[in-house]
């Protein structure tokens, strides 16, 4: 490595800790998919899509990549992200976690209205989310999706992510051709 190649350890410190904190939290939980990968694959290709996103890296969003189902899936408390990782990381990763007290088909829709509202930062989390879940269907759909529910899932997300008033320039051309796959339409 050169001297120019070196970076400070703090954010890339910053960043294992969540992503060793994630994989604590989701020990254990598969994807839906027939492969049932272990979760937390999902975790990481979400951050990296972000990371491949950009020239210039946001650790914090990069954190918040790999916690933004913590709450959601595992028990974790807004409070309890917060005191370990911060407000910023806390913050990102409630704009993106859906209210599991309410109805599945209430939240999606939810997901779409409120899509509007994002930060910038969070539309990014959101598209690389997306996009993620898009692949997995593609790869390993769950055994009991049938063509019509890959079909609503895929324009759900896509209602989403139309939604996002300034997506990521490379997140949203990914979705667009990872979309497309579904399709037929050759890469």
């Amino acid at each position: 490595m050169s001297k120019g190649d070196e970076i400070s350890a703090e954010p890339v410190q910053r960043i294992l800790a969540a992503a060793r904190f994630a994989a604590e939290k989701h020990a254990g939980q598969k994807r839906k998919g027939d492969a049932a990968e272990p979760y937390i694959n999902h975790l990481i290709e979400v951050a990296e899509l972000i990371a491949a996103s950009s020239n210039v890296l946001d650790p914090n969003l990069l954190m918040a990549a790999f916690l933004h189902d913590t709450v959601e899936d595992t028990g974790v408390t807004p409070a309890e992200l917060e005191e370990k990782f911060g407000a910023d990381i806390a913050g990102l990763v409630l704009e993106v976690t859906d209210d599991k007290s309410l109805p599945k088909q209430v939240r999606k829709s939810l997901q779409v209205q409120n899509a509007h509202k994002k930060s910038p930062r969070a539309q990014t989390l959101k598209l690389a989310d997306k996009i993620s879940n898009l692949r997995s269907i593609l790869s390993s759909p769950p055994q009991d999706w049938s063509a019509e529910r890959k079909r609503e899932y895929f324009d759900w997300a896509r209602d989403v992510i139309s939604g996002l008033p300034s997506p990521n320039r490379v997140l949203k051309e990914e979705f667009d051709r990872t979309y497309a796959r579904f399709n037929g339409v050759p890469e």
